[in-house]
């Protein structure tokens, strides 16, 4: 998004080189993430049927569920839920409507999934297969393709889960059942969320990158994911993402990018043993007197960095220095790596 749309959020941040820390930045704590099991079958009446190999489970588990916002997006929010070993099927009965998650929903925030709706799991090998009953069909057909994404998004924050297969009264589904949008035998991540094509006139030489805007209000503001699409020509992707954050959201979203238009790559970015480096130009500073950088900011771009193949870290320079100063003048010497959960709270 241009300047004129960026929102008054900028709080001052890092100084010279950037390397998010896990720790602190998208909410008090970052806890260890509860993996589903290699295989296993998790059924609503009995959700501790699964097995883990594992003799303890974590008391509360902090889990990201994909919910729609009033601005019909799809955003993650991470809630504490009960310990329970079927985890998956957990966080997808929590997307229920008028379910378990009722008086936990954040503000503006409602379910995904009809009311009533019954569901299993079962996991092997990297793909979660999903059957839910028959009133899986009583949505609204606008919240189709959102209610894809919630569940696609929600299920593979777990490592064992990469793609996911739907069902319905055990009939698997190639299209959503009101309004028949078509679903890929099996959903990842790269289906996107949340599309944004505006400004697209010829999506066929185009490819998807996601990268992450702000959303929320004062006091109250988080993190949402909106899939792009960029040119295919563009043959870094890692250019594309930071041109994109850049560029910023739609004018017409509620979306705001605290990156200022002037903001530019001076390198090519390097990567080696999964870290980024990148190295900026003086416009990445929120602050030009006291050269700080947006805390927000890199917030932004190491989530949207990080859905990116292959890159677990990232570290930034600012005319080649490094040493960068967040706003509590605290120095950030490591490299930056994703939280293991998203917006875990008000900032």
């Amino acid at each position: 998004m241009s300047k004129n749309k960026v929102k008054p959020l900028v709080t001052a941040v890092f100084a010279s080189t950037l390397l998010l820390s896990g720790c602190g930045l998208f909410g008090k704590e970052v806890q260890k993430k509860v993996d589903p099991p290699k295989q296993v079958t998790e059924t609503k009446a009995n959700p501790t049927k699964e097995t883990t190999g594992k003799s303890e489970v974590v008391e509360g588990t902090k889990t990201e569920l994909y919910l729609i916002n009033k601005d019909g997006l799809v955003v993650p929010q991470t809630l504490n839920l009960p310990d329970k070993t079927s985890v998956a099927t957990q966080a997808l009965e929590y997307l229920v409507a008028n379910g378990p998650v009722t008086d936990m929903l954040p503000n503006d925030f409602r379910a995904v999934l009809p009311e009533d709706t019954k569901i299993s799991v079962d996991i092997k090998d990297g793909l979660a297969v999903v059957d839910f009953s028959k009133e899986f069909k009583n949505y609204q057909p606008e919240d189709e393709r959102k209610i894809l994404e919630s569940i696609t998004w929600t299920l593979t924050q777990f490592d064992t889960v990469e793609k996911v297969k739907l069902q319905m009264n055990g009939h698997a589904l190639t299209e959503m059942p009101v309004k028949g949008t078509p679903i890929s035998e099996n959903l990842s991540r790269a289906t996107g969320i949340n599309i944004d094509t505006a400004g697209v006139t010829d999506i066929t030489n185009t490819k998807p990158v996601t990268v992450y805007y702000m959303g929320g209000e004062q006091g109250a503001y988080y993190y949402v994911p909106v899939t792009k699409r960029v040119k295919s020509s563009e043959k870094n992707d890692i250019v594309a993402v930071v041109n994109e954050l850049v560029k910023g959201p739609s004018s017409k979203s509620n979306l705001a990018s605290e990156f200022m238009p002037g903001v530019k790559l001076l390198d090519i970015p390097k990567i080696e043993d999964g870290k980024v480096t990148l190295n900026f130009n003086e416009f990445i500073y929120g602050s030009f007197e006291e050269k700080t950088v947006s805390e927000r900011l890199l917030n932004a771009l190491v989530l949207s960095l990080t859905e990116q193949k292959g890159i677990k870290s990232v570290a930034v320079t600012v005319d080649g220095k490094a040493e960068l100063v967040n706003d509590q003048g605290k120095k950030l010497s490591e490299p930056v790596t994703r939280p293991e959960k998203v917006n875990t709270g008000s900032f």
